[in-house]
């Protein structure tokens, strides 16, 4: 009977080893399909994680909401409620402690500190990875972009779908990170 039982054990190990990835990556790949894409402006940063690699760690503009509910004071985490603003970037609208009922996209978000009738807050998506010997040149360009006076200039492209938020690109004049780095080293 113990003959019998290892290799079906080690099968069903064997399947459950592949079928959490996959079913991890499934989940993203829906995320970035049937998602809605956001922009948000980003005032980035260039750390080096040995364990990591090479990233752009991106600092937010939206990273604060007026509220008037209570309730957020003494929470970690809570639910902020995402649109576009006329600009075609991401805007709060609301935030709730609980999972609202409506149709509005969504994420989670660390809460950080809260002044008078305003909540500071952490996105989840503030790292964006690259290759490392690009990942330098990258936060150079991107630095300078968001020092630059010209709108639409430096973004996140996020695609935001039931509360999952993917970080798809980071957007130099209207550019990806990885093309413009590649463009400007040939120029």
């Amino acid at each position: 009977m113990n003959k019998l039982l290892t290799p079906i054990i080690l099968v069903a190990l064997f399947a459950a080893q592949w079928f959490i990835p996959a079913q991890m990556i499934y989940q993203q790949e829906a995320v970035l399909t049937e998602g809605t894409p956001y922009k948000f402006k980003t005032i980035p940063i260039d750390p080096s994680d040995p364990l990591r690699g090479k990233y752009i760690v991106l600092n937010y503009e939206m990273n604060k909401l007026k509220i008037t509910d209570s309730s957020l004071f003494n929470v970690d985490e809570f639910y902020v409620y995402i649109e576009n603003d006329t600009n075609g970037f991401a805007q709060a609208t609301h935030a709730s402690a609980q999972k609202m009922d409506n149709m509005q996209d969504y994420i989670k978000v660390d809460s950080g500190y809260f002044y008078e009738d305003t909540i500071h807050f952490q996105l989840p998506f503030n790292r964006f990875y690259m290759e490392e010997s690009k990942a330098y040149e990258a936060e150079v360009y991107v630095r300078n972009a968001t020092r630059d006076t010209l709108p639409l200039n430096c973004y996140g492209l996020v695609y935001i779908k039931e509360g999952q938020a993917i970080l798809k690109n980071v957007i130099v004049d209207e550019i990806s990170i990885k093309d413009y780095v590649l463009k400007n080293r040939t120029e």
